[in-house]
């Protein structure tokens, strides 16, 4: 029995209270804070047991240490901003207390997806003799264990994976994202790059795209981007020589996000205006409709997961492993739609690998680094079932 403390209350955190809360044996006390009192409120309200609330500034480590040391808590777990993944890091460094986030840190003022920050921790957290792991989401983090499952028991040497992310939702809107704006459009604007040999290439944005069948969604476009677990599956899977990552949109959805790239409505860099400093892209934020407020009008589904090539006993193998999951079953079950549930069950399971010390370590972990096989277990006990066909 332990306690847990929930940093970010928007769509993935009410998941991930949710989820705590359905498992009392494990997460015996749970504490949920945000900067904004009355999210935690609300979602506390939704619960079927009690929980606690707080307020804090996850930007500020002072805050941060100052409330970790009022509820002592064995875990805290990060799901609010990727902005503020050091400074929770270091505020766990200074509690002594172990760390887990869903999404690798990304500096304000630049687009960019790079473990290094995090795994410069290594040391130091070692030397507390405390654990933080890294992307325990969907994708990152299923993705990531899909690929240490494959390796595990279905082939000798991993050669390619493609991770493919398909939304073919309807949430009703003309244009929204499925989780926080500011990142979602961050990651869609940026260059593409994929890992080959060795090497990384980068492509111009969304230029390079194929069809692919998913399972019970049909066909769907998808494009190339670079996601940070590419950066951690090429260091952890030994021989894989390509990796890449894919993700569909709408025609309307690229037809708006082409349009405010156009009148510089995506910009991260401050502009003027009427005497005041503003970033363009955090102003749109503010216009758009908030993530956690899709769930209760969408419908459809999502389907992520691995195609994988290799060998298996000299012999050539191709395996696909994925998940379904339906948006209006996701909002029945804990309020939220299924981007934020794919993300928040993750990141729920994987507290519960650490607490009940299935996965136990010192220092800074990646999710493919350790056994895959307790979570694959709970993946579908607890909402995220998984298929596997191999093709060849």
């Amino acid at each position: 029995m332990s306690k847990v403390l929930i940093i970010g209350a928007g769509g993935v955190g009410g998941v991930v209270a949710h989820k705590c809360a359905q498992v009392p044996e494990v997460f015996s006390e749970i504490v949920l804070a945000s900067r904004t009192l009355e999210k935690c409120e609300r979602i506390r309200d939704q619960l079927p047991r009690p929980i606690t609330v707080a307020q804090v500034d996850a930007d500020h480590t002072p805050e941060l240490v100052q409330l970790i040391r009022r509820v002592s808590p064995d875990l805290v777990i990060h799901v609010a901003l990727p902005y503020q993944d050091l400074t929770i890091m270091d505020a766990c460094l200074e509690t002594g207390v172990d760390y887990l986030d869903t999404a690798n840190y990304e500096p304000p003022d630049e687009a960019r997806f790079c473990y290094k920050w995090q795994w410069d921790y290594q040391d130091r957290f070692r030397e507390r003799g405390i654990m933080a792991l890294l992307g325990c989401g969907f994708d990152p983090g299923v993705t990531n264990i899909f690929c240490a499952h494959a390796l595990k028991h279905h082939f000798d040497t991993i050669h390619a994976i493609d991770i493919m992310d398909c939304n073919a939702g309807d949430h009703g809107h003309p244009f929204a994202t499925n989780f926080n704006p500011e990142i979602n459009i961050r990651e869609v604007t940026a260059r593409g790059k994929y890992f080959e040999d060795g090497r990384w290439i980068e492509t111009e944005p969304l230029s390079v795209r194929q069809t692919f069948d998913f399972p019970e969604i049909g066909p769907r476009e998808m494009y190339l981007m670079y996601h940070e677990e590419l950066e951690s599956l090429a260091r952890n899977i030994p021989g894989v020589k390509r990796i890449r990552f894919w993700m569909t949109f709408s025609q309307e959805y690229l037809t708006h996000l082409r349009v405010l790239q156009n009148v510089g409505m995506t910009r991260i860099d401050p502009v003027q205006f009427e005497g005041c400093e503003i970033v363009p892209l955090q102003f749109l934020k503010a216009l758009l409709p908030e993530p956690s407020s899709l769930g209760a009008n969408y419908r459809g589904k999502t389907n992520i997961g691995c195609m994988i090539e290799g060998i298996k006993d000299d012999k050539p193998r191709s395996y696909y492993i994925y998940n379904v999951c339906d948006h209006a079953d996701c909002y029945r079950e804990v309020k939220a739609q299924a981007v934020s549930y794919t993300t928040g069950v993750p990141a729920m399971i994987g507290a519960m690998m650490m607490l009940t010390g299935r996965w136990r370590g010192q220092g800074v972990f990646n999710v493919e680094e350790l056994d895959p096989d307790p979570f694959m277990e709970k993946l579908g006990q607890y909402g995220l079932p998984w298929t596997e066909r191999f093709l060849t």
